[in-house]
């Protein structure tokens, strides 16, 4: 029979705010948006951006989860339903 292994995270399982880990992804989600644009034009520009909306992009989905601990397991929900207006 094989031995359970521990988890990488078993040790700070204690100190876990999953709540607290959501809002600051939240607030990087925020800050992505006010991060100003360097002094770059072109190509660099242009990527400069879609990187900027690919982490806004992360960062709020992550920030807009909702989260479940079940024996140990974390599991964030996210719902990517449009809104209805």
């Amino acid at each position: 029979m094989e031995a359970s292994r521990p988890t990488r995270y078993g040790e700070h399982m204690a100190e876990l705010d999953i709540d607290a880990m959501l809002e600051r992804f939240r607030d990087r989600a925020k800050a992505v948006k006010q991060r100003p644009l360097p002094p770059v034009a072109g190509d660099e520009r242009k990527a400069f951006i879609e990187q900027a909306q690919r982490d806004f992009m992360d960062f709020a989905i992550i920030g807009d989860a909702a989260w479940a601990m079940k024996d140990g397991v974390l599991t964030l929900t996210v719902d990517l339903r449009p809104k209805d207006s």
